[in-house]
């Protein structure tokens, strides 16, 4: 587990939001927007890019751009983490899955052959791998590749749970030419609100943009 400041809650400014949503029996929320992957499936796919490693590294981006997304709780305390990992559902032969723990890192050309390796020994592995409940510094994320959803909801254990969740579904293309997916974001309400949600979209936007600058004739 990476390392981790305590937050001082006599002068954080959301305590009254931590203490109230604290005490909801639901207290998380899920919002699903659109996100354009336009650069990615034209220029970054072309180059060689993974679109679902891509997805993994903007979502890591996403998550380190807004430290609320970096923040848990044990008990009373919170902590902001350092980095947190990606732990994606990697498929596996017939219907099955396991969980990969992927470190974030900024570079996309050190990150994808990080996330690569990890990703296949995942997927030929037979350790199922799921968190016992020892991590806090992770995010989860899933694919849902079949389906161009409008809103997502997922399984939680109960409404201490503040490990955030990111899920991305079937990347379409719209009669304007252009390419776009859904995201899905779930989150404890006593540590995020919506603006930190938006941040996120934005940095995660920012970070696919990038592939606008990929050059399909150096690969």
């Amino acid at each position: 587990m990476t390392e981790a400041r305590e937050i001082d809650l006599e002068s954080w400014s959301r305590a009254g939001q931590f203490h109230l949503f604290r005490s909801y029996d639901r207290p998380h929320f899920a919002t699903t927007a659109r996100i354009d992957v336009s650069a990615l499936m034209t220029k970054g796919k072309s180059a060689g890019a993974s679109p679902y490693r891509a997805f993994i590294h903007a979502i890591g981006a996403g998550v380190h751009a807004v430290p609320a997304l970096k923040m848990r709780f044990i008990g009373d305390q919170v902590f902001e983490y350092r980095a947190i990992a990606l732990s994606a559902t990697v498929p596996r032969p017939g219907d099955t899955f396991g969980y990969a723990y992927i470190p974030y890192i900024a570079d996309w050309a050190e990150f994808d052959r990080s996330c690569k390796a990890i990703i296949e020994e995942t997927a030929t592995g037979t350790d199922f791998g799921a968190n016992t409940g020892q991590r806090f510094d992770l995010a989860y994320l899933s694919c849902l590749p079949w389906i161009d959803f409008t809103a997502l909801d997922n399984a939680l254990p109960g409404p201490d749970d503040c490990i955030p969740r990111f899920s991305w579904g079937k990347i379409v293309q719209g009669h304007d030419g252009r390419w776009s997916c859904p995201v899905a974001v779930q989150v404890h309400h006593a540590l995020v609100d919506g603006l930190q949600v938006g941040q996120f979209f934005q940095a995660a936007q920012a970070c696919l943009d990038q592939f606008a600058d990929t050059r399909t004739d150096i690969v």
